[in-house]
């Protein structure tokens, strides 16, 4: 075994600017120095030889002058040099100095100190060679029975370790071990015991275990985890153990230890599929959750709750608890809540859902008051989970309704939006409702205070306005937020007014004002700036006078379907034409003030046609323009929600799919004859989770041919250097493992030969690889570990050193390939709405764009192409993307396991005058966050974007 794979317990931080000392140096400091030197010289004696270098000569020095010493700092430097310096010769035999060092340490294992006894039993642990522990046994026995738990417990540490590696040295382990535990009170000691039986005799551990299970509850913490994994580590092999043991898997639930109630609730679902089972580990979940203050561990047991959810047998179980399940909404984290409310309304039923709709209205009142960074976005969340409920069960429909409804006048836009969403779609679904919104949205309108929320109101009471009386309520709101018509005119007098009042007030009829060459200059009142408060000012004028004429576009639409649907009502002419006459009022008002220069900004020509169209309608009251403006509008509002509703049965669909059932072929199990050994025949759960904490593969080899993993090995050197190399790339979430394979080509010894690596971006090399000495036309494997910070492309690049046996010159290097590490794994596709896709693109403040250079010519395949190689998910629905017009735009959407997002936008088009044979053009806008992550990605669909073309075909 090569020295790079051996074993490495103890692992020193060795500073990269300090001058190694000479081997004389240390010799004379270890010999003649004082402690402190003596200390100093033995570490940089243990650094040294970590590093590779051999110092026989130091071997007897070291046990000659130093370990007789009894400094505490000493002895465990001591303990640390024993474990890394060679003990065997060149042939395997051991070395005669070992006899000595091997009486000092029984001296050692007989130290009256505590302390030297335990740690001196921790380094034996380490100790690989039997001929050193042999003579140390009966002295390692004795500290069995010392007074201090310290020295018990890793008495019994050694001893396991020798029985596991030597069971020759100590034949009676198991049964010492079984007895001290009889024996022993310390909780520490009897968890290490209880732990070396399950590993060394299951049968005493097992029969220790029943003889005490009925004071299991009242162990510590540290033996309940050990006997929890006993216990499903049986009841995983044999089955039939299950009754004896799931009692006491019951009993610790109740413990006192948050770990072990975590531990038995996972342990108690993997053993029993039983209801009873199941609600008494959600319960203990949602029990941990509530009490856990660490929102890390309120996340980790909520991931739980929502796997059991994925069982469809525990699902009807989970469904019972929802209400313990909301408890958990009083955490202040938003990501938990976010959870919470998503699990809850997976879980909902007809019986439980006018108790959740209570407890979400309490939350939402308690928002009210509170001023937190999270508040707004929890408020919206709120709102969303309520508007499912409603859409799950429109029979609490009308209890919502008017708690939201409250919401319109939020200072948070978000949570306002989604309620005016929401209110569209009830007013749309439900007609059995219609006037219970239109009554309540009537009486919160003047309370709302931000533009996009006024807009869609006008929208929603101008479509679903009916009756004459709301008509007029709606024309008097309208007024009401208007002010004084018209606008210009009462603007200016406003102005003029305000003016005059000051002059009264300051005495004098005229202002006069002193010119700088002496003359007298008088002032016009409509040249004075308004100092009237904003508070005063009407909502929609204020709007107008900001220069967001949209709003005015939008307000004409509204007055055109109320007047054309007034009209139908009254079939008087005179108040037809009074209604009618006042809507274009107020809309040729609107382009007045537009044009007038008074707004901050002066109304747009879209804006001008649109409104100019909107008088022109009520002019000419066509069958046509009647028919468009009352029911197209509301038609194109049913299609896009029927849209929405196929989707989301679409996306239900696509999870329902995932569940597997029993397909026709597959084999009947009948329990009474398989063989005991078939029935456990699930993954240990102990052993998974271990794997997935080491980043080992746990999915089964879909590549037996190994091509993918070929695709990840580069090639650092050329085949004509003296030393070939090459790295497998295995990306493991947040670190990077390089397996180099090295080749010796010439036919000399290479000495030191060490792989001298660096990074650039956000990488860290986590252990410089040990030098090695390999002979002529030899190879091995060099492993290095890289950790990663961030989603941006990351370069390794170094060389390889090495000295010639024999050769009088300098050392010899050979430089590396750069390594490039690729950003794609480390992005996950991903979701989100519409909304916050919007808000993320004006947030995000990095965008970079890109260019279209492509050999694609067919619009979809070209985002098909671009999808598979950024990882990213297209957000534009199928319908929107389909039919063939020669123009394409998308937006798509991806998230790193950092949790960084990033945004793209394509816009492609396929010019119809350069045939069909014309590559797709266009450009890519990316943006994210971070500077790293938008060029990553831009790097990435620039070099990914030509499809490469196969022999025969493309």
């Amino acid at each position: 075994m090569s020295l790079a794979d051996q074993a490495c317990y103890t692992l020193i931080n060795v500073p990269m600017d300090a001058e190694p000392p000479t081997e004389m140096q240390l010799k004379q400091d270890l010999e003649k120095g004082d402690i402190k030197s003596k200390i100093e010289a033995l570490k940089k004696t243990i650094q040294m030889i970590l590093n590779g270098e051999k110092m026989p000569s130091l071997l007897m020095t070291i046990i000659r002058f130093v370990m007789p010493m009894q400094d505490h700092m000493i002895k465990k430097l001591l303990l640390v040099f024993w474990e890394v310096v060679p003990k065997t010769l060149p042939d395997g035999k051991l070395m005669q100095e070992m006899i000595l060092v091997c009486d000092a340490y029984r001296k050692d294992l007989q130290h009256p100190n505590e302390f030297i006894r335990g740690s001196t039993l921790r380094f034996l642990c380490k100790i690989k060679e039997p001929e050193l522990l042999e003579p140390l046994m009966p002295a390692i026995r004795q500290c069995l029975e010392h007074r201090h738990s310290y020295v018990r417990r890793n008495a019994v540490l050694a001893i396991y370790t020798i029985y596991r590696n030597h069971d020759f040295l100590i034949p009676d382990a198991p049964e010492l071990i079984a007895n001290f535990l009889e024996g022993e009170q310390d909780m520490s000691c009897k968890r290490n015991a209880f732990m070396m039986l399950i590993h060394a005799d299951q049968d005493r551990a097992l029969n220790y275990l029943s003889s005490c299970i009925d004071q299991v509850t009242s162990f510590g913490d540290i033996l309940q985890l050990v006997i929890v994994e006993l216990i499903y580590k049986v009841c995983h092999t044999n089955p039939s153990e299950r009754a004896r043991f799931i009692r006491c898997i019951y009993n610790l639930l109740n413990s006192s230890s948050p770990a072990v109630r975590y531990e038995a609730a996972g342990t108690l679902v993997t053993l029993s599929s039983a209801p009873t089972a199941i609600k008494a580990a959600a319960t203990c979940y949602i029990e941990l959750i509530v009490k856990e203050s660490d929102n890390n561990v309120k996340l980790i047991v909520l991931d739980r709750l929502i796997a059991l959810k994925e069982v469809p047998a525990h699902e009807k179980v989970l469904q019972e608890l929802v209400m313990d399940i909301l408890r958990v909404l009083a955490a202040p984290d938003l990501e938990v809540r976010k959870k919470t409310l998503q699990l809850a309304l997976e879980l909902i039923t007809s019986r439980s859902i006018e108790e959740m709709v209570l407890i979400l209205k309490k939350e939402v009142v308690k928002t009210n008051n509170v001023e937190h960074e999270d508040t707004g976005k929890y408020r919206q969340l709120l709102v969303r989970t309520l508007h499912q409920c409603s859409v799950k069960f429109p029979d609490v429909a009308t209890s919502i309704i008017p708690v939201l409804m409250e919401f319109l006048g939020d200072q948070n836009e978000l949570a306002a939006a989604d309620v005016l969403v929401f209110i569209r779609e009830a007013v749309q679904r439900f007609e059995q409702l219609r006037n219970l919104v239109m009554a309540k949205l009537l009486e919160v309108f003047p309370t709302i205070k931000a533009v996009k929320i006024h807009r869609a109101a006008l929208w929603i009471l101008g479509e679903y306005c009916t009756s004459g009386e709301d008509i007029q309520s709606v024309m008097t709101l309208i007024r009401q937020s208007l002010g004084e018509i018209p606008i210009v005119d009462d603007e200016m007098k406003k102005a003029a007014g305000e003016v005059q009042d000051e002059e009264i007030q300051s005495g004098g009829a005229v202002q006069r004002l002193v010119t700088a060459d002496g003359t007298y200059a008088t002032q016009s009142a409509f040249s004075t700036a308004s100092t009237r408060k904003k508070d005063d000012v009407p909502p929609l004028r204020q709007y107008l006078m900001e220069g967001d004429f949209f709003v005015g576009a939008a307000l004409s639409t509204t007055l055109t379907k109320l007047a054309l649907r007034y009209i139908s009502l009254h079939k008087n002419p005179k108040t037809q034409n009074a209604f009618v006459a006042e809507s274009m009022l107020i809309m040729a008002t609107i382009i007045h003030l537009g044009k007038s220069g008074l707004p901050a900004k002066p109304i747009t020509d879209d804006d001008v046609d649109r409104i100019a169209n909107c008088i022109r309608v009520l002019a000419e009251r066509t069958d046509l323009m009647n028919e468009i403006f009352n029911k197209e509008c509301r038609g194109s509002l049913s299609l896009m929600l029927a849209a929405k509703i196929e989707e989301e049965k679409a996306v239900q669909e696509a999870s329902e799919n995932k569940v597997v059932r029993v397909h026709a072929d597959d084999p009947i199990s009948f329990t009474q004859l398989i063989n005991r050994a078939d029935l456990g025949t699930g993954e240990n759960l102990f052993e998974l989770t271990m794997s997935q904490a080491l980043g080992m593969n746990t999915k089964k080899e879909t590549d037996p041919m190994g091509s993918s993993k070929l695709n990840k090995v580069t090639q650092l050197t050329g085949f004509s250097d003296p030393v070939y190399a090459e790295a497998y790339v295995n990306v493991n979430q947040y670190d990077i493992v390089l397996d180099v394979l090295i080749v010796n080509q010439t036919s000399d010894t290479l000495q030191n030969l060490t792989l001298e690596l660096a990074t650039l971006g956000d990488l860290k090399l986590v252990e410089k690889p040990q030098p090695l000495t390999m002979a002529p036309h030899d190879f091995c494997n060099i492993k290095a570990n890289v950790k990663v910070a961030s989603t941006e492309n990351g370069i390794i690049f170094g060389n390889i050193v090495y000295d010639v046996s024999g050769a009088a010159s300098d050392r010899n290097c050979v430089v590396l390939n750069d390594i490039h590490i690729d950003i794609m794994d480390y992005i996950v596709p991903a979701s989100c709405t519409d909304t916050e896709f919007r808000q993320m693109w004006a947030e995000f403040e990095w965008e970079n764009k890109v260019a279209v250079n492509t050999n694609i010519t067919d619009l979809p395949e070209y985002l098909q192409h671009l999808m598979k190689c950024t990882n990213m998910k297209c957000l534009t629905p199928e319908k929107a993307l389909s039919g063939d017009c020669g123009f394409m735009a998308a937006n798509m959407y991806a998230r790193s396991i950092f949790g960084e997002d990033v945004l793209s936008n394509i816009s492609i088009e396929k010019p119809a005058h350069l045939g069909k044979d014309a590559s797709v053009q266009g450009h890519i806008r990316i943006r994210a966050k971070s500077q790293g992550m938008a060029l990553s990605m831009g790097d990435k669909i620039n070099l990914s974007q030509k499809k490469s073309l196969r022999p025969g075909g493309a």
